[in-house]
């Protein structure tokens, strides 16, 4: 007689259990106003440089890339200070990595951890918590007001209470398009210096992944980099540089805090490849970021025939725009996929959250939401 083996089970880590992977339906329909994607495909000469410049990198795929991309650094820093105004930026105050969620990643593996903490505020970037998930990291989630502004006295009552070692802020804001005001980070900043872990400081990490969509006399945290060694601030080449499909994320820091990210990174992380295509891309700058005003003016637009159909729709110097409320947000999300507009249901409950894209897209958005609000 054949005793039945038990079915053999694999040590998940308990933490894990019942987890479902991170990311937004990709589905094949006519207008995509999901995940926040630049809608203006790079141009033909854009196209053509990259495509040179990785097939002379192929040349050397035999060989590991520049672990330290210094050229890339440097190419960044050059961004920064001709974007921001900032002064002082080299390749010794940036990093990058395969997508910003990769820098943060970084960020948590080299200063959070086992033990200890990190903290943001709701409703914010959902991926936040599965970093310091990954990391072992405790986390905390503060709240922020009923209009998605930060609250600072809770924000510093909460780091005075919970010590973090670090504290993630977004501006502009994923899922609400709220910025931050430079006031309101040097509060933050103001507080943290030794608030963290065995008296260390807390870092203060400002994520602007969509920082060149916010509105004009919006600054930049960039502008306080130079007064605090415990800021971080992150960007990333997927939106305004539309390329989402390289995954080129990067940070600006003191270069003491760059080297603590040199430690925890894996061996040559970022390959040839993307390297070359992220330079290639930089010298291009201008030609990339030109639709950036024009997606302004359509998010503003957007805002303005939201409220006009008499919804809510948050504040956004982002390229999209977090609008409600409805009973049934996912009866609303339905119907605009049956005809052919997908969105995001995200943030919290009864809101809906849609990307800018071009103006027919646009178009296509505002004709498909007007059938759903149809008495």
């Amino acid at each position: 007689m054949t005793t039945a083996r038990p079915t053999p089970r694999l040590p998940l880590r308990p933490e894990l259990a019942g987890e479902t992977p991170y990311g937004a339906p990709q589905l094949d329909v006519p207008v995509l106003l999901n995940v926040n994607e630049n809608p203006y495909a790079p141009p033909a000469a854009v196209v053509a440089e990259i495509a040179d410049a990785v097939t002379r990198a192929a040349h050397g795929l035999n060989r590991y890339p520049d672990r330290d991309f210094r050229e890339l650094r440097g190419g960044l820093a050059a961004y920064l200070t001709r974007e921001s105004g900032v002064p002082g930026l080299d390749a010794d105050h940036l990093w990058a990595a395969n997508g910003s969620n990769e820098v943060m990643l970084h960020l948590l593996q080299a200063f959070a951890g086992p033990g200890r903490t990190a903290v943001s505020f709701a409703p914010t970037y959902s991926m936040y918590p599965e970093y310091a998930r990954d990391t072992f990291t405790g986390w905390i989630e503060g709240r922020r007001r009923d209009d998605f502004t930060l609250d600072v006295d809770h924000v510093l009552a909460t780091i005075a209470e919970v010590r973090p070692a670090v504290v993630l802020l977004a501006s502009p804001n994923n899922p609400t398009g709220t910025a931050l005001a430079l006031a309101e980070v040097e509060r933050v900043l103001a507080a943290t210096s030794a608030s963290g872990p065995d008296g260390a400081s807390t870092v203060v990490v400002v994520d602007e992944a969509y920082a060149e969509f916010r509105r004009p006399a919006t600054p930049s945290a960039l502008e306080l980099l130079a007064d605090h060694p415990y800021l971080a601030v992150t960007r990333t080449m997927s939106k305004a540089f539309a390329l989402a499909g390289a995954r080129v994320g990067y940070l600006a820091a003191a270069p003491a805090l760059v080297d603590a990210l040199r430690v925890v990174r894996l061996p040559y992380h970022l390959s040839a490849v993307t390297q070359a295509v992220a330079l290639a891309a930089l010298r291009h700058t201008d030609t990339l970021l030109g639709q950036v005003a024009v997606l302004r003016e359509e998010r503003d637009s957007l805002v303005t025939w939201l409220r006009g159909k008499g919804l809510d729709a948050a504040d956004s110097d982002a390229n999209f725009v977090l609008f409600g409320t409805f009973e049934d947000r996912e009866r609303v999300w339905q119907s605009l996929l049956d005809a052919g507009v997908l969105i995001r249901v995200v943030g919290p409950p009864g809101w809906l959250r849609v990307s800018v894209g071009t103006p027919q897209e646009n178009a296509a958005f505002r004709a498909a939401l007007e059938e759903v609000l149809e008495p």
